[in-house]
């Protein structure tokens, strides 16, 4: 049985999205509860997996990653087998940010993070035209930011109690 978020979980969600190093006693102030109730929230809230990880968001383009590139996909066989050894594939390259399967007219969207654009023809020379299966694939350089967020938005969240 899932656990039924409150107004109380959300928040604590919220608080922990904003900053993942807020401390108990940061979140039982500004919830005015005490610290044991939060702490047991925040572990059902962690055993149910409300919360998958905690993490830090590095900036890419201070460590030198200033290119982002997306790659749509087509794989020539589409049976479960095929889709599965591309997913455990493109999951061993670390310059794939995130993969996903869509529908329209290609079978995955893949996010990669690379220094520059030859770094990027390196990574489909040397990996990516070296899957089997694939098919057609087009490349969508990132040419700027408008918008880059792993929080969801309180709003999404209130609409959820």
């Amino acid at each position: 049985m899932s656990l039924k978020l409150d107004t109380i979980d959300l928040k604590i969600l919220e608080l922990i999205q904003e900053n993942g190093r807020i401390t108990i006693k940061s979140m039982s102030e500004i919830l005015n509860l005490s610290t044991t109730p939060v702490f047991e929230r925040i572990k059902k809230l962690e055993k149910e997996g409300f919360i998958k990880q905690y993490t830090a968001l590095l900036n890419e383009r201070k460590l030198g990653l200033k290119q982002t590139v997306f790659i749509s996909l087509t794989l020539k066989e589409h049976n479960r087998s095929y889709l599965t050894k591309f997913e455990k594939d493109i999951n061993t390259f670390p310059e794939v940010m995130e993969c996903y399967r869509i529908t329209g007219n290609f079978d995955f969207l893949v996010k990669v993070i690379v220094k520059d654009i030859e770094d990027y023809e390196n990574f489909i020379l040397t990996k990516l035209s070296l899957l089997k299966n694939l098919g057609n694939v087009q490349t969508h350089i990132a040419l700027s930011e408008a918008k880059n967020s792993t929080k969801i938005s309180s709003e999404i969240l209130k609409k959820l109690v």
